[in-house]
């Protein structure tokens, strides 16, 4: 079998995806499908289970609760909540957090 090699103006597919979401914009909105589907993984399950709605829009978090106890508890921890975002996304993808 004849050996395939690359030339050096052959770009791997990873980094082109990346330059294609970065010129169209996508790659904010992907980090931020990334967030809402790892909530229960940051936030735990009794707040997951309580929580109705992600939303994350012009840098604002927006959570709808079932439970005004839970909405209450987490509204005194927006900080912490902040962090763990931006810490999990690798950038400052949150601002504020606002509930509903």
């Amino acid at each position: 079998m004849e050996d395939v090699r690359r030339t050096s103006n052959e770009t791997p597919l990873s980094q082109l995806i990346e330059k294609l979401m970065k010129a169209y914009r996508l790659d904010g909105k992907l980090k931020e499908l990334d967030i809402i589907q790892a909530w229960p993984e940051m936030m735990g399950i009794a707040v997951a289970n309580r929580t109705k709605n992600i939303t994350i829009k012009n840098k604002v978090l927006y959570l709808t609760m079932d439970s005004s106890v839970m909405r209450d508890e987490l509204s005194y921890g927006k900080q912490i909540i902040i962090e763990r975002i931006n810490q999990k996304a690798g950038f400052q993808i949150i601002e504020d957090v606002w509930f509903a």
